[in-house]
């Protein structure tokens, strides 16, 4: 999968970036703040309006920043509990931003009914996909497994909304499309890992408390 790919290269390009912030005092929830916050400010100010191009660049900038906070929190020597929490919570809100100024746009003036419902039926695909893994890991399993993660989810919408932007006929249907039936395999991938793993084990049951 290419977000765990090319993560080591990743690394290796943002180190010195990562050093400096480190020691002006940069904290990674300040960064995954600020990285949440612009991406769905450029999704709402740009991609809703219309803004294709440039707010598929905007967007692209800022989730860029969310490659920086692990390695700054690694830097730091520390991470902690509640920066994992906001780094997920962040990620999601960025996502939906994305697809939801899509619909709005192709529900308005762009009026486009075909891509708002594959933009809707995306947009659910995500969140399946990563609750699914949240909710495996939740019960001590893991479902880290499928050929469209956030990475990839990003990357597509992004070129197509960007090359849509740009006037290229059907760029964005073809992308959201591919994104479409890959968020479905990774979905059903993601079930038979837990199914496999789980192998029909029962949830623990708490003990009932004692009767007053």
């Amino acid at each position: 999968m290419l977000g765990s790919n090319a993560r080591p290269a990743v690394a290796r390009f943002w180190a010195p970036v990562v050093a400096r912030l480190a020691r002006a005092g940069v904290t990674p929830d300040m960064v995954t703040v600020t990285g949440t916050v612009g991406a769905v400010l450029s999704a709402v100010l740009l991609i809703a309006d219309g803004e294709l191009w440039w707010g598929a660049v905007a967007v692209t900038a800022f989730v860029l920043l969310d490659m920086l906070d692990g390695a700054l929190a690694r830097a730091r020597g520390s991470g902690s509990v509640f920066g994992a929490v906001l780094d997920s919570v962040g990620d999601r809100a960025a996502d939906a931003a994305v697809f939801g100024a899509l619909v709005w746009w192709y529900s308005g003036d762009g009026d486009n009914r075909l891509l708002v419902l594959l933009a809707l039926v995306c947009l659910v695909l995500g969140v399946l996909t990563s609750y699914i893994k949240a909710r495996a890991e939740g019960v001590g399993l893991s479902a880290d497994v499928g050929v469209v993660e956030r990475t990839e989810r990003l990357i597509l919408v992004l070129v197509g909304t960007g090359f849509a932007g740009l006037g290229i006929p059907y760029a964005l249907h073809v992308t959201l499309w591919v994104l479409l039936v890959g968020s479905a395999v990774t979905v059903g991938q993601r079930f038979l890992a837990v199914r496999r793993e789980a192998g029909g084990r029962a949830v623990p049951v708490e003990p009932s408390p004692p009767a007053s």
